[in-house]
């Protein structure tokens, strides 16, 4: 399996100790001989090598020292002594038997004076070291390898490929070193080595002790270049060449997808899991300061990884982990030679997420909060069509929304839309608002979708005025007045809007922008339950099941279970199904919970990090979302199509 294989020590200078001998030798050393010479290894190879794996045991981990010892030959001894020798340079230099070797070793014939390349052409060598004779900090020595057939077959086995390959990434490599462009100093030499051509690369900041380079930032450089090599193989691979591995991507995503809808759709009621759940509350009682997983103490991390490992036995959470290790083992194979090692979902860094979403449940449980509304009310809450629309909005509207139609004819439509609103139809100006809020047809644009919503709203539309409201609720600061948008979604509900009677209702018993009054929240979900709205039928009835904002009745919480159950809420039917057993149910909603947010954890790892190729048709998307939900929406706003199981999570 192709890789690359990144190595990148650094070399301590000074006045006393330069470097630029290190730069003078990797500029100047000698091509070996490409041609095999499958002879014995000479006496003096045989020595140095013993002398080099015994002074520097990492050396063995070398391709070049597995290759000798599979088929000790001249060519592959003298192979791994120049790379261990390169990858040891300060012990190196220090003795006179390796400096001895270095200096009399033949050299075969060269390109020019040198092989230096850097940002511009024509290095001058006697310039460049002197510039790292007077350097006073740390210069980082990359290494950069592929095998002989990886590098042939994907151009990479000539000096001009590396120059551009590392001229294009240099700032990303700079980034990841910490150090700013415009501070990056770098010099490199391509050696066309054996079964391992490879790359020596200086690099240092002109402001010394300013760079640093973590493990992460190794991993980052590793990464970048690796999908730059790679990216056309990959996308080959994925999409032309190897039909099984693209297949049991599709495959396996398409379970992912369909395993996740059926975890946000669970009912989680696990004794073993909510009593866990019961025990981490209490011990969030102790916990000062932040509440997340790297604060808490390690009696408290260990239950939480003990919720997750529980979780993990779910059969639907089971079978989704295994697709996804399965896929991601696939993807990590372009990276590593030795398989991905399945961990227990609590130790895998990746889903992380869990853990903190565990933890979020089971402060609400210690806190009694039961605000369980719907994460994605907003993909349900403007229909296609509002009443009274005149019969020109409606015809416009399916034009714009038919995407078989030509982008030609949609816009054209857009235009004659606006000039319909600018006659003053309220139908249209809503319309408008909404397309300068969602995109693509017209570029996102927060001022606007304002204007044309206020537009609307005062000419007594309720679903603009509820529109308006929750715009001026978000949490975009352009356009963001929490004040007007309560009176706005007033204004809506008192015209019988019952979403927004909802969101008033989730408002009061929030507490996050109006006062938090459990009675007022009780009134307004009445009015919308009333009005048919599920959720608010659902919340009721959790309220009275409670007995939080009205009087305990269990009774009419099962009447109005029964209503939002009518209209596919499974939640209140399992309540339904349940109501001779209750107990409080807070923590078993708490569980039911995590399912769903796991759900959508999951959901968002389904494409492979390291896959350069499987991210590329979604950038655009992406783009859009960006600007949605920095104009108010949910990540997930719109999304219907793709996210059916989250509308059954809505009356949480």
């Amino acid at each position: 399996m192709a890789r690359l294989i990144l190595k990148s020590p650094y070399l301590q200078c000074d006045r006393n100790h330069p470097v630029s001998g290190y730069l003078q030798y990797i500029g100047t050393r000698e091509r070996v001989e490409l041609l095999p010479d499958d002879r014995p290894p000479t006496r003096k190879q045989e020595q140095l090598v013993r002398k080099l794996t015994k002074d520097f045991p990492e050396a063995k981990k070398l391709g070049e020292y597995l290759d000798y010892e599979s088929k000790p030959t001249k060519a592959n001894a003298s192979a791994f002594i120049t790379r261990a020798l390169e990858e040891n340079w300060p012990a190196v230099q220090q003795s006179d038997d390796y400096m001895k070797y270095i200096a009399t070793r033949p050299r075969a014939e060269r390109l020019g004076d040198h092989g230096l390349f850097g940002d511009e052409d024509g290095v001058d060598l006697e310039k460049a070291m002197r510039e790292l004779d007077q350097y006073t900090g740390n210069v980082w020595t990359h290494i950069l390898s592929l095998k002989r057939e990886d590098a042939a077959r994907l151009g990479y086995d000539n000096a001009k490929a590396w120059q551009n390959l590392l001229r294009a990434n240099r700032n990303d490599i700079a980034a990841a070193m910490n150090i700013p462009p415009n501070h990056f100093r770098w010099y490199a030499a391509y050696h066309d080595e054996g079964d391992h051509p490879h790359v020596h690369m200086m690099a240092w900041s002109t402001v010394p002790e300013e760079a640093y380079l973590t493990k992460e930032g190794i991993r980052q450089i590793k990464s970048k270049l690796m999908n730059q090599i790679f990216r056309q193989e990959m996308l080959h691979t994925y999409e032309q060449k190897s039909q099984s591995r693209d297949e049991l991507v599709r495959e396996t995503r398409r379970a992912i997808r369909k395993l996740t809808r059926e975890m946000a759709r669970s009912i989680c009621s696990h004794p073993e899991i909510e009593q866990k759940m019961e025990q981490l509350a209490g011990q969030l009682e102790t916990v000062k300061g932040k509440k997340s997983y790297g604060y808490l103490p390690k009696p408290v991390k260990k239950t939480v990884d003990e919720i997750v490992d529980k979780l993990e036995e779910l059969p639907v959470v089971r079978a989704c982990y295994d697709q996804w290790c399965v896929l991601q083992s696939e993807v990590d194979s372009y990276c590593h030679d030795k398989p991905r090692e399945k961990k227990k979902l609590s130790q895998e860094k990746e889903f992380r997420q869990i853990k903190n979403a565990v933890i979020q449940e089971a402060e609400r449980i210690r806190l009694g909060d039961i605000t369980f509304e719907d994460a994605d009310l907003s993909d349900h809450d403007e229909p296609k069509q509002v009443r009274g629309e005149s019969y020109d909005c409606w015809e416009l509207r399916q034009i714009i929304r038919d995407d078989s139609l030509p982008l030609e004819d949609r816009d054209g439509a857009a235009e004659e839309l606006e000039r319909l609103a600018e006659r003053g139809d309220a139908h249209a100006q809503l319309l408008l608002g909404q397309l300068y809020r969602d995109g693509p047809l017209l570029i996102p644009d927060s001022q606007r979708v304002k204007d044309w919503f206020t537009q609307a709203a005062e000419r007594g539309l309720p679903e603009a005025q509820y529109t308006l409201g929750k715009l001026l609720l978000s949490d975009d600061m352009e356009v963001r007045d929490p004040d007007e948008g309560i009176r706005w979604l007033n204004q809506a509900a008192e015209n019988g809007n019952h979403f927004a009677a909802y969101r008033l209702g989730k408002e009061y018993l929030t507490g996050e922008t109006l006062t938090k009054d459990t009675s007022k929240a009780a009134k307004w979900f009445t009015r919308s339950a009333e009005a048919g709205n599920q959720y608010a039928q659902y919340m009721l009835g959790k309220l009275y099941l409670t007995g939080q904002g009205v009087t305990r009745d269990q009774a009419q919480a099962m009447v109005w279970f029964s209503r939002s159950a009518a209209q596919g809420n499974q939640y209140a039917q399992f309540f339904l199904e349940h109501q001779n057993d209750l107990r409080p149910p807070s923590v078993m909603l708490a569980a039911t919970r995590l399912l769903y947010h796991m759900s959508q954890i999951f959901e968002d790892h389904s494409l492979p990090q390291s896959s350069a190729g499987l991210h590329v048709d979604s950038k655009l998307r992406r783009k859009i979302q960006k600007k949605k939900i920095a104009m108010g929406h949910k990540p997930d706003d719109h999304a219907e199509e793709q996210n059916q199981g989250r509308m059954v999570m809505g009356g949480m």
